[in-house]
């Protein structure tokens, strides 16, 4: 009788890198505006969308989510069509 040995290779999941959505203060778009692409594009609650607006419109930028990749790109460029200005760059 002959024994088999079947070999099990370990993976483990690598975490995909995170990064962050950018707003960036502009001088042509209404604060209306702003909350309101906010809420629209990344479904954030109205107060969520005020506090980012008024963080961007003080110290000139403002992190609107940290997410993977993929969703950063498109969540920077839904704001990018409304007319804002909004950047990613990685988390770390």
């Amino acid at each position: 009788m002959s024994t088999e040995t079947i070999e099990r290779r370990v993976t483990t999941p690598k975490i995909a890198p995170r990064y962050r959505v950018l707003l960036h203060n502009d001088d042509y778009n209404s604060m209306e505006h702003v909350v309101q692409t906010l809420v629209q594009v990344v479904n954030l609650s109205q107060p969520q969308a005020v506090d980012i607006m008024m963080e961007a419109h003080t110290n000139g930028c403002a992190l609107v989510i940290t997410c993977v990749k993929e969703h950063a790109e498109f969540y920077c460029e839904g704001l990018k069509s409304k007319g804002l200005t909004s950047t990613i760059e990685p988390e770390s």
